[in-house]
């Protein structure tokens, strides 16, 4: 009775599936989201974003709720599955899992960023005339979407369309707009480019005038967004330095390579302790901070000595709380009359807040932990800082520091920028991600937050892509991957705010309702 009731059903989810497999349209979709990969770092052909997802918006439009869903959503996993593909390095060399199981966990993790593309399409269709999706409502609910993906189960906002445009010529629409802003005008050139090939198809001259002109309206205003017309130059300068290590992630952590390794990064700064400010990575002193207090004594001393000052990454253990904490410490100038330094738990001090599920918490820990070494990495276990903290204080310096992926919040960024921040800091450990195009990608998103918030940013990293960035989102100075090395220069300071950095919030929910009214508005008449 059950395999009678049932047959019928299973032979309409086998014929669905072939007919899906099948269907050269969705192939269309999955191999424009693949391609999609190339408009980001390390290839950076930006004007790849620029037509791409045109592909897709053509086979959409004007089509029902389910369909535009299912289309952008094939789109969208070649997207992510291309351009995350960075994810699997680090499961497969130190996850502890067979390959068919890493495999499979990219995979679904593809497919659940994949979700919120295709919610947006479906939400499209699904509030415009006749449930026929009226591609002009998309980029509102596309944002509405990527900003659910930012913060849902903490969040991963990697790989935005925005980030492709940091070297192509909407950057300079950044310190106004936002990355989030660039990502709408990407979805906007993309939709022009659809409506001229419709009214060309029609021979409907008219049609396609309106969608010509808001090209070049966008192409032709740049000027005005220009970062000059909110943040200036001044005359001072930062000598900085930052060291490489270039630790292997394998041997990180192994009890024996600590003093070796603490013992490396002071050896690679006594010979540059004429910069300002000394920058070492993420957890650059592999050890808990309480336990190592003789050394940070005698390097805080030295940096005094030298009147410099040293910003490190270590782990912090509260022995009350019995939490630990991935943390930034200065060592060293505090401000010119300092003559003390850094001291356990001192103020001067910065904890992460936004941390990295798996690698850095496991939610429910108590059912994963014991499933797989992927569950157990070393350090995975740590409870949050505060969301606002005060900037660092390096010899009267002030930085504003994100940990690692923290970067890819602009929301926290903003939260925790002052008038007097000089210098954003960022530091990682891209170790774990080998030579995929992951640490590529993590530096372009760091560039794309200077431009942003009109400052110049240090990156210091493991193993690589150790670079200085100006206000600009340009290069001043960087290392290659892989190298035990040291990046010295001397960074421009500027004074000004963008207005990004003062309303990001407020930014975001205009660029979503802004068009939507007028959609509205433009339908009434």
């Amino acid at each position: 009775m059950t395999k009678t009731r049932l047959s019928p059903r299973v032979f309409r989810l086998a014929k669905r599936l072939k007919n899906n497999l099948t269907n050269k349209k969705n192939w269309l979709c999955f191999a424009a989201g693949l391609s999609l990969v190339f408009a980001y770092a390390p290839f950076s052909l930006w004007y790849l974003a620029l037509f791409i997802p045109s592909i897709v918006f053509y086979l959409i439009q004007n089509r029902a709720p389910k369909y535009a869903a299912k289309l952008v959503g094939i789109f969208a996993f070649g997207w992510f599955a291309s351009g995350i593909s960075w994810v699997h390095v680090s499961i497969d060399q130190f996850g502890g899992l067979p390959l068919v199981v890493s495999i499979g966990l990219m995979i679904i993790l593809s497919l659940y960023l994949a979700i919120f593309p295709a919610f947006s399409a479906y939400l499209a269709a699904r509030f415009s005339k006749d449930k026929n999706l009226n591609l002009w409502l998309l980029p509102s609910f596309w944002l509405f979407a990527e900003y659910l993906r930012a913060v849902v189960l903490t969040g991963f906002p990697w790989l935005s369309l925005g980030y492709s445009q940091i070297d192509g010529p909407l950057s300079v629409y950044a310190p106004v707009i936002g990355e989030v802003g660039i990502t709408a005008l990407v979805l906007l050139i993309n939709i022009f480019l659809v409506k001229i090939i419709v009214a060309i198809k029609r021979r409907q001259v008219s049609s396609f005038v309106l969608p010509i002109i808001l090209l070049i309206f966008i192409t032709g205003t740049g000027t005005f967004f220009s970062q000059s017309n909110w943040v200036k130059l001044t005359n001072k300068t930062v000598k900085v330095a930052l060291v490489q290590g270039n630790i292997e992630q394998a041997i990180k952590w192994a009890p024996e390579q600590e003093w070796p390794t603490m013992l490396k990064y002071l050896d690679l700064s006594r010979v540059n302790f004429d910069a300002d400010i000394i920058v070492w990575p993420e957890s650059a002193i592999p050890a808990i901070e309480p336990a190592v207090q003789d050394y940070l004594t005698s390097v805080n001393r030295s940096a005094l000595l030298n009147n410099s000052a040293i910003i490190t990454g270590i782990i912090n253990y509260n022995f009350e709380t019995k939490q630990y904490f991935n943390s930034l410490i200065v060592l060293g100038k505090k401000h010119l009359d300092d003559e003390q330094g850094y001291f356990y738990n001192h103020s001067n001090r910065y904890s992460k807040h936004h941390l990295l599920p798996i690698g850095e918490f496991v939610p429910f820990q108590e059912l994963l932990r014991p499933i797989a070494p992927l569950f157990n990495l070393p350090m995975s276990s740590f409870s949050r800082g505060d969301y606002q903290q005060q900037n660092l204080i390096a010899k009267e310096f002030s930085l504003l520091p994100l940990l690692c992926f923290e970067i890819a919040f602009p929301h926290q960024l903003a939260a925790n920028l002052t008038k007097s921040t000089d210098l954003l800091l960022t530091v990682s450990n891209d170790a774990w991600f080998g030579g995929s195009h992951g640490p590529h990608q993590h530096m372009e998103i760091a560039r794309m937050r200077a431009l942003e918030f009109g400052r110049p940013l240090l990156r210091a990293t493991n193993n690589g892509i150790t670079g200085v960035v100006d206000h600009q989102g340009n290069f001043i100075a960087r290392i290659p991957q892989f190298k035990e090395a040291v990046l010295k220069t001397e960074v421009p300071l500027v004074v000004g705010q963008t207005p990004y950095s003062q309303w990001p919030r407020l930014i975001l929910l205009l660029m979503i309702l802004v068009p939507i009214m007028i959609i509205n508005i433009f339908k009434r008449k």
